[in-house]
């Protein structure tokens, strides 16, 4: 029976070493020993996994069929120590093991994207979990620990929470072509609204933050701002969207601005923010991700916008 602790991890970077350099001496070269110490490494992992790692009878050490699946194993042993040893020096110098993200759906998608590329670039050994929600579940995540950062509109801000601002982010009342408020040109009187369906984000389960920018004494409530998105071009109805969300498909015609009267131009702005619970000590992953998010925001709201 094969016994684990019967080789050594040196034994098998010494294999995987031997097969990169082609031969025994360069190996040993690159290893600072004699060549007989890497021969003999090599004889003791053989011994220990009994099989015939090596072809001794040719000029240069050729793997054996046996040998090219060990050395494929042995290459996954070694990265995986690897991986271990610099998790293991993050953590000792204060680098968290994992972060968890939860992101109100307002949030720019390509802007999140973005945030997790630079992560998985900064901090290859930390885990990231990001999780999706509405208004005041993101704050209630944060707040009960089951995430450990948050990006939270106005609305959804809960006591208890430290506020990082990031960005404003602007909401444009649209509809689909088809729609009947898409033929009123100019602003339209709220008595035009009377028989429209508005179709509204809210909470999921109800409670928590009230209805928002609702003139339509019709609407619909749903929980998620894609199946939102979706009536909207479908024309059933007409409702609030983010910019970003929206801007594709005005351009393309396939949602247009409404103007109801009494808004401004700038009447659904929000401001974004970081947030995390008062008082936690945030590690450098965390500090990282949110001085980062406040570069890609304000990146992200100096771009040049089309004529609306």
């Amino acid at each position: 029976m094969l016994e684990m602790d019967a080789f050594t991890l040196d034994q098998l970077r010494a294999m995987v070493l031997v097969a990169r350099e082609g031969s025994f001496s360069a190996a040993a070269r690159r290893l600072g020993r004699v060549q007989s110490a890497v021969s003999q490494s090599m004889s003791k992992l053989e011994s220990a996994l009994g099989v015939t790692l090596w072809d001794r009878a040719t000029k240069a050490p050729t793997l054996t069929p046996e040998g090219r699946a060990v050395l494929a194993a042995a290459e996954r042993v070694c990265a995986e120590a690897d991986a271990l040893r610099g998790l293991a020096a993050s953590m000792a110098s204060g680098t968290e093991a994992s972060v968890s993200m939860c992101v109100d759906a307002l949030f720019p998608l390509p802007v999140l994207a973005e945030l997790c590329r630079g992560f998985a670039e900064a901090f290859p050994d930390v885990d990231l979990r990001v999780d999706t929600e509405s208004l005041s579940a993101v704050s209630a995540r944060v707040l009960d620990g089951t995430a450990t950062l948050g990006v939270v509109s106005p609305l959804g801000a809960m006591p208890g929470l430290t506020r990082h601002r990031l960005a404003k982010l602007r909401m444009v009342p649209v509809a689909s072509p088809k729609h009947p408020l898409a033929r009123v040109r100019g602003p339209i009187p709220a008595s035009r609204f009377a028989q429209a369906v508005q179709v509204v984000l809210a909470e999921r389960g109800g409670g928590g933050v009230d209805d928002q920018g609702v003139l339509s004494p019709r609407t619909w409530r749903v929980a998620d701002l894609h199946t939102k998105h979706a009536l909207l071009r479908a024309g059933l109805g007409w409702g609030n969207l983010p910019e970003h969300l929206a801007r594709e498909d005005l351009r393309r015609k396939r949602l247009v601005r409404v103007r109801p009267e009494s808004w401004r131009d700038d009447e659904h702005t929000l401001h974004l923010s970081a947030v995390h619970r008062a008082g936690a000590r945030l590690g450098p992953a965390h500090r990282w991700i949110i001085a980062r998010l406040s570069e890609l925001c304000a990146l992200d709201d100096a771009r040049p916008r089309r004529a609306r």
